[in-house]
């Protein structure tokens, strides 16, 4: 006990050492960098005490935006770097928005979602939406998923739902039980990305966001609503922070899967482990041993313990040469696609009755490129 207790102190000042993340708009920097545009659902309330308009507390009306994101040229891939305080933004290093625009309601947020998807070929016109994980701020979500899809140089529109984490390395129940409040409104946000035109949807979250992902495919599931989960092209889920008996029974009630749907693991992920003991497991579905654990599904498991470094927890996200490996299987219409193309995986393939696992070797994987 007095080691958990002194895990999660050394957790609470190294966050607190971290300039944390918040929207700085610059129209001037959209000269500069490549603008990944973001639309937004959110059931952040505004917080009275700061100002902040999305803050942690949680509300029943969504809202909807779209944040427009200059990517700046001067950057390694994975990294993002805010604007340090009382000075302003380099535009060829710091993360900047160009353009935010809060929107009146569902109705104007569906018509320019769906001017956005028009301006892809008919039958190509795809939606990427974004459910972030435990400790994240408003601007980190949105930024995180604008630096993703550029570095996997993703085709498609992006869509980020920000539900109402604390944003503080010490609100880990909190954000357990947001990820529970905010299901309603996910659901609805997949509801107006489906009525705006999108040809399929693909669906990534990460850590807790992923519990908030299963349990809301479940709902959709128990109510009947097939129509919308047909919609669903894929899964991916990013260090998943779900007990493995709780995502057999989210499985179990969703039924088929949409597929590709994928997992990403890593046995040095040093969060879920702390995750892991805070609930007395020995693990979480996003550090598994081996696909073994998930072997009567039809999923695929990333094992990218290779490439874990820090915390480990967002690999896929924060990895250079991972995500080098990655955009080159998406460009090629690889398995976050759906093809299932592992020719560009280099490591080794399991496959274990319904569960195959993948773990990637990065010398090997980057010589194959």
């Amino acid at each position: 006990m007095r080691r958990l207790c002194l895990a999660l102190m050394i957790v609470g000042v190294t966050a607190g050492c971290i300039p944390r993340g918040a929207v700085t708009v610059d129209p001037a920097a959209a000269r500069t960098g490549t603008v990944e545009s973001v639309f937004i659902a959110t059931t952040r309330a505004p917080d009275p005490r700061t100002g902040e308009p999305f803050g942690h507390g949680r509300s029943k009306q969504a809202r909807y935006l779209r944040l427009d994101v200059a990517i700046p040229p001067e950057r390694e891939p994975g990294s993002i770097d805010w604007p340090p305080a009382r000075r302003a933004p380099d535009l060829a290093h710091d993360f900047v928005a160009s353009a935010q625009e809060i929107m009146t309601g569902p109705a104007a947020f569906r018509a320019e979602l769906a001017r956005e998807l028009r301006r892809k070929p008919a039958g190509r016109r795809d939606a990427v939406v974004f459910v972030h994980g435990y400790n994240t701020t408003y601007a980190e979500g949105a930024y995180r998923l604008a630096q993703l899809g550029h570095d996997l140089k993703l085709d498609a529109a992006f869509v980020h739902y920000s539900w109402p984490s604390r944003a503080h390395p010490l609100g880990y129940a909190y954000d357990r039980d947001s990820a529970l409040f905010a299901r309603d409104g996910l659901q609805t946000l997949l509801e107006q990305v489906a009525a705006s035109g999108a040809d399929q949807i693909l669906i990534t979250s990460h850590s807790i966001g992923s519990l908030l992902t299963m349990e809301t495919l479940r709902q959709m599931a128990l109510s009947g609503r097939s129509d919308l989960l047909r919609k669903i092209s894929g899964v991916v889920l990013f260090s998943p922070d779900i007990d493995v008996d709780v995502f057999h029974t989210q499985v179990a009630a969703i039924g088929k899967l949409p597929q590709p749907f994928v997992i990403f693991t890593s046995k040095r992920d040093k969060a879920l482990a702390l995750s892991a003991r805070l609930t007395g497991e020995r693990k979480r579905l996003g550090n598994i041993e081996s696909a073994a654990e998930v072997a009567d599904l039809s999923v695929t498991v990333m094992d990218t313990t290779a490439y874990s470094t820090g915390a480990g927890h967002f690999d896929a996200a924060a990895s250079a040469s991972l995500l080098l490996i990655l955009s080159q299987i998406a460009a090629a219409g690889g398995i976050l696609e759906g093809e299932g193309r592992l020719g560009f995986l280099a490591g080794t393939v399991i496959t274990v009755r319904n569960a195959t696992q993948i773990i990637m070797a990065p010398v090997a994987a980057m010589s194959n490129l």
